[in-house]
């Protein structure tokens, strides 16, 4: 499973076989061989920090932690001789299974042979001459002293460890492609018969789309102030049309098609209309914004009365949180939720809402793909009849979807008019509730709220941090501060140990007139 980030550039899959070191019992090797070739392939020795991409040696044992794997390799030697191979936990060192043979791929995608690293330097030293001639003609003498120090830099690095820190940067000229040539990403390391499924195919399709100039502005962007060599800009995302030469058997899986994956599919389209549970999707009624809050006060209370839950969807956040303020003046229990509340919060709080902690969640573009809410009866959607992506007949669909789980769900769109959106929103759920009825009819189904039993989760750790806060007497903002120079601290050492100096120092200072600050309050 990925994410969009499978259409980014990896190295060559050619190369990481090639680096592959394959180890069998009784083969007749010696460690210290064995341990070059791992280091050769860039795993890192760390007799203490055993983590992925690292060896721990121990006398005669050589631990593995593979980059790409949660179990980790065990190879006892004995003289010049592998005795065993065992495949174990990395954390409690137990033995998970005895391997007669292992194969340990590379740590890091982008490997290169000494003689083609060669070659590679002295175009990227061509390269860089010429870009250094650009800068200084151009009068951007800041510039061209950034790009000279940060590539020979580079080049050092490569030279001395076969690596260095961005790498990837340098992959076009370091895999000997053409300038503008496709890159290899990773459906380049499946064989050729495969078959992509594309989630949610209506948000995913644009995405995949629209990476390509997303990726391309921003390296524009670090060639134009001298951060890297203009051959940084093949380190991309595959265009759009070099991904539909790749994906060859695909399946697009979305309750919203969007226009591209219907053109795409022509005939071979599977509806499944048909819900095991019988539930019928929900019913939409259209009311008169007029008195719309006072109405959707009446149907919270209702919902509360009966032990079930309310989902609103408004167009901005400042509107979320006044309506939540209001609501919430009226009696009822209500919360609001969008992109400003952190990740952990927003977890814990629709977790309260499947506890019945509140009543009714007001939110802005959350509430859509993913929710799956059983306790929620109504979903009422403000201003239905705006014009733009969160009233578009996909976003319409998908949160009116939110209430297809619980046998009593509906929808109120309070709207002025009827616009074509959702007109054909309702004309498409009216056509789906048909087949359902139909369905449930003939085969004498009576539907039931879907039972979804509420595992915790991430959410836990928000409760760890009010913990640690009550334990260690802290308020919210000492805590926050707390957390926010131990993040700076490890920012310091790292920009330390990459000879970052002067960023260290800078962090380092901003260190000190923090705590300085802390210790005045």
């Amino acid at each position: 499973m990925a994410s969009v980030s499978c259409i980014y550039n990896l190295g060559s899959p050619d190369d990481y076989q090639n680096y592959m070191i394959q180890l069998r019992q009784g083969q007749k090797i010696d460690r210290d061989e064995v341990l070059a070739q791992l280091i050769s392939i860039q795993y890192e020795r760390n007799d203490y920090e055993f983590a992925r991409g690292k060896i721990r040696v121990r006398g005669d044992i050589v631990e593995v932690h593979p980059a790409y794997r949660q179990d980790a390799l065990r190879i006892e030697f004995f003289d010049d001789e592998i005795e065993k191979i065992k495949q174990i936990d990395p954390v409690s060192g137990d033995t998970i299974a005895v391997l007669d043979r292992t194969f340990v791929y590379p740590a890091k995608h982008f490997l290169i042979s000494p003689p083609r690293l060669q070659d590679a330097l002295v175009e990227i030293e061509a390269e860089l001459k010429g870009r250094l001639e650009q800068l200084e003609s151009q009068g951007k003498l800041v510039e061209a002293q950034r790009l000279k120090s940060r590539t020979r830099y580079d080049m050092e690095m490569m030279k001395e460890m076969g690596m260095c820190k961005g790498i990837e940067n340098y992959s076009r000229v370091l895999s000997g492609r053409p300038a503008g040539s496709k890159p290899f990403c990773l459906m380049d390391y499946f064989p050729e018969d495969f078959v992509t499924i594309i989630d949610e195919s209506h948000v995913t399709i644009p995405q995949l789309g629209g990476m390509y100039e997303g990726d391309r502005a921003r390296k524009e962007m670090l060639v134009a102030h001298g951060f890297r060599l203009p051959s940084c800009l093949d380190n991309r995302p595959l265009k759009f049309h070099e991904l539909e030469r790749i994906l060859k058997q695909r399946i697009y899986v979305s309750a919203t098609p969007g226009p591209y994956e219907r053109k795409d599919a022509g005939v071979h389209v599977v509806e499944q209309i048909i819900r095991p549970t019988g539930i019928i999707d929900p019913p939409i009624f259209v009311r008169p914004t007029e008195g719309q809050v006072d109405d959707l006060i009446k149907e919270c209370k209702q919902r509360a009365s009966q032990n079930e839950r309310v989902l609103v969807t408004t167009l901005t956040k400042r509107m979320s949180e006044d309506l939540c303020a209001y609501v919430e003046e009226a009696g009822l229990r209500v919360k609001y939720l969008h992109s400003d509340i952190e990740t952990i919060d927003r977890t814990k709080i629709l977790q309260d809402l499947r506890l019945k902690k509140f009543d009714c969640l007001i939110g802005v573009n959350l509430l859509r793909e993913g929710l799956d809410l059983p306790e929620v009866s109504l979903v009422a959607i403000f201003d239905a009849d705006k014009q733009g992506f969160l009233r578009s007949q996909t976003s319409l669909i998908q949160t009116a979807g939110r209430a297809a789980r619980n046998i009593n769900g509906i929808v109120i769109m309070y709207a002025d008019s009827v616009s074509a959106a959702m007109k054909a929103a309702i004309s498409e759920c009216e056509r789906r509730r048909k087949i359902q009825i139909e369905f449930n009819t003939k085969h004498g189904i009576t539907p039931t709220t879907i039972s979804k039993a509420i595992n915790l989760g991430i959410e836990e750790f928000a409760e760890a941090k009010d913990m640690v806060m009550e334990a260690s007497g802290q308020s919210e903002e000492e805590f926050a501060m707390a957390t926010y120079l131990s993040d700076l601290e490890q920012q310091m050492e790292s920009a330390a140990r990459n000879l970052e100096f002067e960023k260290a120092a800078r962090i380092r200072d901003k260190i000190k007139e923090l705590v300085s600050l802390r210790g005045t309050k």
